[in-house]
This record gives C-alpha cells, sequence and structure tokens, in this order.
C-alpha cells in the first residue's frame, strides 16, 4: 500500500447518461491538493455547491449512495468512489453537471480507465491511515447482514452473497491485494438485479438509464414474450431481449463465474470511501448492501473521528490516557468547571 498521498496529473472527463435517474451528464476529474479529500461539486447549480464523499452526508441508500447538502444531491456515487479508493487516489475533485454519474457498462471501469488516462501524482503528505486495532462490528438480524473489520496491516475485503434463490445461488470473492488485483479482477464487475425486480423498480421511477448493456439481469422467474414486450416498452428499449440457457437475460457471457458477488465487494469498497480515510484492515461481510455499508461506515468514521482527535491533541502517549491536562486546555481553554478534570480514559462521540 501507498504512503503518500496522491491525486491525478490532468483533468479528464466522461459523459453518459445516469443509471436510475437517465440523466445525461458530464463528469470530471480534477486534481486536489493534499489533504483535500474527495469531493463533488454540482457544476450545474448557480452556487456550485460543494459536497464531501463521507457518511456526513448521505441522504439515501435505497437503490445506491446518494449524498447530498440541502438541495443538492449526486446520486449512485459508489462505483466512482470504487474506482478513486481501487487506485489509490487520496485527493480528487469530481464536477458534474447534472445528478447522477454516467453509468456506463454498470462497473467502476469507465471511471478507472480515465482515471489511468489523466496519469498520476504522488503528494508530499502521508497517507492519513486508520489502523484499525480493535474489532468492530456490524448485524442485521432482520437482513441477515453482518459486517466485521479486523486488525490487519494492509487492506482486504471478503464478501459473501445468499439470497435464498437458486438463480443465484451463494458466491463468495475476496481481494487480497488492492494494488494487483482491484483493476483487472474486480472494477470490470457490472451491476446486477433479479427479473423480478425490474418493473417494481421501473414503477418506483428508478433504472430510467438502464438497458441490457450495463446491468447483469438473473432470471429468478419463466418469461413470455407478451412480458418481455412489456418490459422494453417500459424501458424505452428498441433492443431485443431473449432468455438464455445460462439463466440471463439475452446470451451475454459473464465476466466472471462470481460476477455478482464480485460487484458487491466492488460497491462495498465504493461505499467504505465514505469512512473519508484509507484503512488498514480485514473486512469480511456476508450479504452486504448499501445500508449496510453505509451503517458500518458511519461506525469506522466515527472512530476515525476519536483517533483524530486524539492524536491533535495527546501530548505524552501514556497507557489508558486519551487525554491529559494540557490536551484537556488545548480543547477547551478556560472553560470552567472542565479544566478541574484532570484527565479524560474514554471517548465516544454522539452519545449524550
Amino acid at each position: 500500500m501507498l504512503e503518500k498521498q496522491r491525486t491525478i496529473e490532468k483533468s479528464i472527463s466522461i459523459e453518459g447518461t445516469g443509471l436510475h435517474t437517465g440523466a445525461k451528464t458530464k463528469m470530471t476529474f480534477k486534481p486536489a491538493p493534499d489533504n483535500y479529500g474527495i469531493k463533488f461539486i454540482r457544476v450545474d447549480l448557480g452556487d456550485r455547491p460543494e459536497i464531501p464523499a463521507t457518511t456526513d452526508y448521505v441522504i439515501d441508500v435505497s437503490r445506491g449512495t446518494t449524498i447530498g447538502i440541502g438541495e443538492a444531491k449526486v446520486h449512485t456515487i459508489e462505483h466512482v468512489l470504487a474506482a478513486i479508493v481501487g487506485l489509490q487516489i487520496d485527493n480528487i475533485t469530481i464536477e458534474i453537471d447534472g445528478i447522477e454519474p454516467p453509468v456506463g457498462d454498470g462497473s467502476a471501469m469507465p471511471y478507472v480507465e480515465k482515471l489511468q488516462e489523466a496519469g498520476f501524482v504522488i503528494q508530499k503528505e502521508n497517507k492519513d491511515y486508520l489502523i484499525i486495532d480493535e474489532t468492530v462490528t456490524y448485524h442485521n438480524e432482520d437482513e441477515q447482514v453482518d459486517i466485521v473489520a479486523l486488525p490487519l496491516d494492509g487492506y482486504r475485503l471478503t464478501v459473501m452473497v445468499d439470497y435464498m434463490n437458486p438463480a443465484l445461488g451463494s458466491q463468495h470473492s475476496g481481494l487480497f491485494d488492492l494494488e494487483k488485483e482491484f483493476v483487472d479482477e474486480f472494477a470490470p464487475a457490472r451491476t446486477f438485479c433479479f427479473l423480478s425486480e425490474i418493473e417494481p423498480l421501473i414503477d418506483q421511477g428508478l433504472i430510467k438509464g438502464g438497458n441490457i448493456d450495463n446491468a447483469v439481469v438473473i432470471l429468478d422467474h419463466d418469461l413470455d414474450d407478451k412480458k418481455i414486450n412489456e418490459i422494453k416498452s417500459k424501458l424505452g428499449l428498441d433492443t431485443d431481449i431473449s432468455i438464455s440457457h445460462s439463466g440471463f437475460l439475452n446470451e451475454k457471457s459473464l465476466r466472471f463465474r462470481n460476477e455478482p458477488v464480485r460487484h458487491k465487494l466492488l460497491d462495498m469498497i465504493g461505499d467504505l470511501a465514505l469512512i473519508g480515510a484509507p484503512i488498514k484492515a480485514q473486512i469480511l461481510a456476508a450479504r452486504p448492501g448499501h445500508k449496510a455499508n453505509v451503517e458500518f461506515a458511519k461506525k469506522i468514521r466515527k472512530l476515525y473521528q476519536q483517533k483524530k482527535l486524539v492524536k491533535k491533541f495527546q501530548n505524552v502517549k501514556k497507557q489508558g490516557l486519551v487525554f491529559d491536562i494540557e490536551a484537556i486546555q488545548k480543547i477547551l481553554p478556560h472553560r470552567y468547571p472542565f479544566l478541574l478534570v484532570d484527565k479524560i480514559t474514554d471517548l465516544e462521540f454522539d452519545k449524550n
């Protein structure tokens, strides 16, 4: 893993249609200075609002991850973020003239290729890694989701999916070396959905930019000619749709035997970018989705903010001591009665 921060060498753009909104947009990646982070800018709005890519600004996780400030939103950012993290980019500005990035082929590869074309610049500052030194867990009983972060001097992810559906079955995959595996083994994995989800998604006003070229559709029930024509009409498709013998729409081969779970791992890389810092940990996830990913990222981000505060104000590292009296004076100068506190041994965020 890289030790120094990096950005891209030059600006580069990509254009296309958003998956869910169907909006045509142009997105431009631009270099950013040290310690800037990842930020989206809605250049089509008068005040050009800037939205940092952190969990603090997540406003929706229903069928993708959406961030926003006030009326300014950017939908379905996970594939863009996965490309950025997968290429170990720390600082970048993403200017977009619409509400959703171009979907491309449904994977992160179009963004990866553009970013590679832009080139990379090593910066002066060291990466601000969050080193996981204790087990962090997330469990959702209703959705049977489990995510665990374990201490590791590196970055590894292992994901298992099991939708209790014979059309997909159980799949698992793991990324063990970001630099060697991400671009070839995970970035090309496309988004997927079940056939039974298509019409409800259309009825919800989603997948307006969806077609058979930017998603893998898994057949989980029979489909006759009448229903095929109805789906084509609702999606506005003029291409033929056929039923393959492999369990997917059309005779398109998967890019990987376990492409769906690889895409889930890709989504997780993107969603965990919302922690706001690169991490060193081993992540194990069973049946993850955007909601669970973001909730888990929020837990990790709190840990990051706590450690960042301790690192900033702690003068002397002592066993079991978070802040000494000098650190407390820096944080709360001349504030009675806090100066009667001689040390803080534990600190938790967002608790009353």
